[in-house]
């Protein structure tokens, strides 16, 4: 890991989380109800919450991407046929928007500045993600949430590809097994500075 990600101004930054929600994590949601629960994961949100505020207290900014799964016109969820065949259990009302499950975490409350509806992997895709940095004078991005080898990964190559300054918290992001995580974590040091949390929660009262 190195420490070069920690940013020289926190004004223009922002922490990106990616999709750390009620559906993904609760007990009752809809992860959990289909046996894909991942205890990484589960540990994700405090940690992550204790770096926004520390961003905030230092003047940048927060953003969640949400993963919505948006009704058709009878009301059904409309789900990527990748996801149907990963995900069987997904059903109505899952990831529905303005849904509790689909709603940030609760360790998030008050924390988010900024939140976007994404359909797909990366945060980027097909939301307005880029107008809000970009108007907001952001030019860095901390990435955290899940999972590390999915949306983390995909919203990474995104924002590396609009030229931001981009660094990926490690023990803010989880996967459903360790040896992806760090492989995935190993692939995108290509691109990004790989620190850790409290490594970019010291360079910010620095």
């Amino acid at each position: 890991m190195t420490n070069a990600s920690l940013p020289a101004d926190p004004a223009r930054t922002a922490l990106l989380i990616v999709d750390l929600q009620n559906d993904f994590l609760a007990p009752d949601g809809a992860y959990a109800r289909g046996g894909a629960v991942s205890a990484a994961a589960a540990a994700l949100p405090p940690r992550v919450a204790a770096v926004a505020r520390a961003l905030k207290a230092a003047g940048g900014m927060v953003v969640a991407s949400q993963f919505t799964l948006w009704p058709d016109g009878r009301g059904e969820p409309m789900i990527a046929p990748h996801l149907a065949a990963l995900r069987p259990f997904l059903r109505k009302g899952d990831f529905a928007p303005g849904s509790r499950g689909q709603a940030n975490v609760a360790e998030l409350d008050g924390l988010v500045d900024v939140s976007v509806c994404k359909v797909a992997y990366s945060a980027f895709f097909n939301t307005q993600l880029d107008w809000v940095l970009r108007h907001a004078g952001i030019d860095t991005v901390a990435v955290c949430g899940i999972v590390t080898n999915g949306g983390v990964a995909s919203t990474v190559r995104d924002a590396h590809m609009r030229e931001y300054h981009v660094a990926v918290l490690a023990d803010g992001c989880a996967a459903f097994r360790e040896e992806v995580h760090a492989t995935a974590l190993a692939d995108m040091a290509g691109i990004a500075d790989v620190t850790d949390c409290r490594s970019f929660e010291r360079g910010l009262a620095a």
